[in-house]
């Protein structure tokens, strides 16, 4: 079972986590690219029991375009957003995959949002998309 490791950019928040995630995604939800400044999100799934969180972290809530709630935890030194939690899948820990900083870190297996996707964001050959509904 591998432990990999996920942080901050300046380390003060950090998680250690045991196991293979239970979904790696992409997203481009307006939301998710106003959060990150980048035109995608990468996010993997996990079990709060593989999760352990070392440092401090602020938390912030917002309404999902799923019309959900999600937190945010993120470090109150650099701002970094490290991991969250969605209404929309109890039970998991998301975490953003760019703060494992491992290129040898599993590809997505599905895109989601794909209706607000640049369209000069190309997908990995073979990942799934997958449509949403906006909630009024």
């Amino acid at each position: 079972m591998p432990t990999r490791h996920a942080s901050c950019n300046c380390g003060q928040l950090h998680l250690t986590i045991s196991g293979e995630p239970a979904r790696v995604s992409m997203c481009h939800c307006l939301e998710c690219q106003r959060r990150t400044g980048a035109v995608i999100s990468n996010q993997a799934r996990f079990t709060p029991e593989q999760v352990t969180v070392t440092g401090r972290a602020t938390q912030w809530q917002r309404k999902a375009e799923s019309g959900s709630t999600v937190t945010f935890n993120f470090c109150p030194v650099c701002g970094s957003t490290v991991y969250w939690q969605s209404e929309s899948f109890p039970g998991l820990v998301v975490v953003a995959v760019g703060a494992f900083a491992d290129p040898s870190f599993p590809p997505p297996g599905i895109a989601v949002w794909e209706e607000t996707r640049h369209p000069w964001v190309a997908l990995p050959a073979g990942t799934p998309r997958a449509r949403h509904v906006r909630q009024g």
